[in-house]
């Protein structure tokens, strides 16, 4: 019926008027299919709608399988296959999750044994082991290395006192001296999420996004026998109702010049559209730069401030506050920048006059998808791969916007920070942008209509009873797409997969989520939203590209996560090439420089150099470079460059042997279920048989008659038969 109404052509005039340009025009205000009737209500009489609402929309059954079936019979097969693919995905979270919990365990069990520890030969060249003698005169480094030996096994270099460490400081003037020590924290807390058992789980996620594109692209063709799709071809799509107009416009102006004839828009035509796309998409990007930049300038000054108060508390837990309320700021910019991101790729997609729906909805997606992953990943892009790594040294810090220092990472790198922002935004994301607002925004709508109305609830009910089905559902939330879902959907693919090196606990807080929103959609579809109108495919589009491009993309972030972020690489280098005795005892003092108090350049000291109760000559600071007392002070050493050429091999051989791991499992997996690839054989050859009986059958009808005679072929003459009047 909708194909019907939506071809209809106005005999006054030449161009299409079907429902979509009445729809445009305002002739009408709303048009869809009815609901097949109530759900709730003692009276109501069975129904799918009301058997989906029992068995589909309800929380209470979050562990039965999603009746697709159904879905694709009220909805439509495109509605039904987004259901499909969301359950197939969450299903696919299961062994990715407990995988994660798992390595997530895996470094909680360890963080006292594999992270480096304070190295007891430190002090063994106090006293003469070989020959048991230990003077009385060194009987307190004599305790030192048998409390050293006790405690080998539990405590680490970071966190061990007697290791004393003094650090350059954090900030110019406002900042002092500061031990080593107080970083211990972090680097416990960091030991989470950068182990050795990271490693193998990038390469895990790397195999399982290919198992799931595999399982997805079986899963898809199973759908497409099961619902005769598997020789369905798109018809093609008349033009848009928009598209005409503008075609419309171009034909009264070429009539008017005396130049008839059919007319299209032409690139040309769309050149000042193609331009203002290209201009504001470079815009909106630039904004987000922008907005991650106001975010660095924040935490910079507000470190300072915190350093500068007089308040202990607030000295004490200045990385802390400073992490998690820029977190929070970023995850609060993110929401608001998606709905305006979201506004103006719809506009750009309209000033840009696409001639059918399908082209349409492709250039929304794209537009759409580049704006929202660049607000989502920017700033996360940026903790991974850049803070940290253009601060400079002691007395050569960079600045920008006059006085502000760039902000450095915490001794024990910027994974943890890295962490915590993945965690709040994804968690703030989901349970924010795509649950709170998708329940809480329909209630208040209602709420907002029922004292519009100034009727209470007895009344609307009483009201509601009287109303005919169209009515009802005009009061529906209109049907938006499905591209909203998808987009939710591949964001979150892209936290999963892109960084999950620093973040393990990713497929499962994916997961819990998915469980949540397959019921929360089924309920908007079933109860809130208009019936969409039906429409049949055999796949999900361009959003499978987009998947398949995250998960080649996933391998190579991950890998430079490893290589970059992490401290994997530096403690490969130091256990094989610079380790005395091939074990980690001394990686974090071979991690740090001497930095000569003497160097600092004018106004940058520290405002109170006895803060740590002594006079300080020397402090230290992260970064491998000479010491100053070398004959190039402060240059890059040779182990920075080793450490750098290990690393980028390290890029190389992960993503060459993880690509190689994924191909050859897109390989092992056939595309089509054996079983389902049999029957489609099977049905062949029984049309072939059934088209060579035909065949044979017109063959032998051919050959019967021309085997007959020229007077058997001809027609009788009629035969007269004259009666006799009586």
């Amino acid at each position: 019926v909708h194909e019907i109404i939506k071809r209809t052509q106005c005999t006054k005039t030449k161009y299409t008027m079907g429902i979509s340009s009445l729809l445009a025009s305002g002739v009408y205000t709303s048009a869809y299919p009815l609901h097949d009737g109530d759900i709730d209500g003692v009276h109501a009489e069975p129904n799918d709608r009301k058997l989906l609402y029992e068995e589909w929309a309800s929380y209470s059954i979050f562990y039965k399988y999603q009746p697709i079936g159904l879905i694709r019979k009220y909805f439509g097969e495109k509605v039904g296959l987004y259901f499909a693919w969301l359950g197939v995905y969450t299903q696919m979270l299961i062994p990715a999750a407990i995988v994660g919990v798992i390595v997530f365990l895996y470094g909680c069990a360890t963080v006292d044994d594999n992270i480096p520890r304070l190295p007891c030969y430190h002090y063994s060249y106090l006293l003469n082991i070989k020959n048991y003698k230990i003077s009385r005169s060194h009987a307190e480094e004599s305790m030192l290395l048998i409390s050293c030996l006790l405690s080998h096994m539990l405590s680490m270099e970071i966190c061990d006192e007697r290791n004393n460490i003094t650090m350059c400081p954090l900030c110019d003037r406002a900042c002092s001296y500061w031990k080593l020590v107080t970083a211990c924290g972090t680097a416990r807390a960091s030991h989470l999420f950068d182990n050795t058992a990271t490693v193998f789980f990038s390469i895990f996620m790397a195999l399982w996004a290919t198992m799931f594109m595999e399982h997805w692209k079986r899963r898809q063709m199973r759908l497409n026998y099961i619902w005769d799709l598997t020789g369905f071809e798109e018809e093609e799509n008349h033009p848009r109702a928009e598209y005409e107009f503008h075609v419309m416009q171009k034909n009264l102006k070429k009539e008017a010049s005396s130049k008839p004839g059919k007319q299209k828009l032409t690139c040309t035509d769309r050149m000042p559209a193609y331009m203002t796309i290209l201009i504001m998409m470079g815009f909106m990007i630039c904004v987000t730069f922008a907005i991650v930049f106001g975010v660095v300038l924040y935490r910079i000054s507000i470190k300072t401030a915190l350093h500068m108060s007089s308040t202990s508390t607030f000295r004490s837990n200045v990385r802390a506050t400073v992490k998690t309320t820029a977190a929070i700021i970023n995850l609060i910019i993110i929401i608001i920048m998606d709905e305006i991101y979201g506004a103006v790729a719809r506009w750009l997609t309209v000033l840009e006059v696409p001639k059918t729906d399908k082209s349409f909805e492709e250039r929304l997606i794209f537009k759409t998808f580049v704006l929202k992953f660049a607000n989502a990943f920017t700033p996360i892009v940026y903790l991974a791969f850049f803070r940290g790594r253009l601060v400079g040294r002691p007395g050569n810090y960079y600045y920008v916007v006059g006085s502000y220092r760039m902000e450095e990472c915490a001794h024990a790198g910027c994974l943890m920070e890295l962490c915590i922002q993945l965690c709040i935004t994804m968690l703030g994301k989901q349970l924010i942008q795509n649950n709170l607002f998708e329940i809480g925004i329909p209630k208040l709508k209602k709420l907002l209509r029922r004292r519009k109305s100034k009727r209470d609830s007895k009344q609307e009910e009483e009201l509601h009873k009287t109303l005919s089905r169209h009515e009802k559902d005009h009061f529906l939330n209109p049907y938006v797409g499905l591209n909203p879902e998808y987009m939710e959907m591949i964001i979150q693919f892209g936290m999963v997969t892109l960084f999950v090196a620093s973040f393990p606990l990713a497929p499962l807080f994916a997961l819990l989520n998915n469980i949540i929103e397959i019921r929360l959609d089924a309920k908007k579809f079933v109860t809130e939203f208009r019936r969409p109108i039906a429409a049949r495919a055999k796949d999900i589009g361009i959003w499978y590209n987009l998947l398949r491009g995250l998960s080649k993309v996933a391998v190579i972030v991950n890998a430079f996560v490893i290589a970059f972020t992490s401290d994997f690489i530096p403690r490969l280098v130091y256990q094989y090439v610079y380790s005395p005795d091939g074990t980690l005892h001394g990686f974090v003092n071979h991690t740090l420089s001497y930095f000569n108090v003497t160097d600092f350049q004018p106004n940058t000291d520290p405002l109170e150099p006895l803060f740590l109760g002594y006079r300080v000559d020397t402090c230290r600071y992260k970064d491998y470079r000479d010491p100053p007392w070398s004959d190039t002070p402060y240059e890059l050493s040779k182990e920075f460059w080793n450490i750098l050429a290990a690393r980028l091999a390290f890029v190389i051989v992960f993503q060459n042997v993880v690509m190689l791991m994924s191909d050859f499992v897109d390989w092992l997996i056939p595309d089509i279920p054996k079983d389902i690839s049999v029957q489609i054989h099977k049905e062949k050859n029984l049309i072939v048989e059934l088209f060579m009986k035909e065949e044979q059958g017109k063959r032998l009808l051919r050959n019967r008659q021309s085997n007959q005679s020229p007077d058997q072929l001809r027609p009788r003459p009629a035969s007269h038969v004259q009666t006799k009047n009586q």
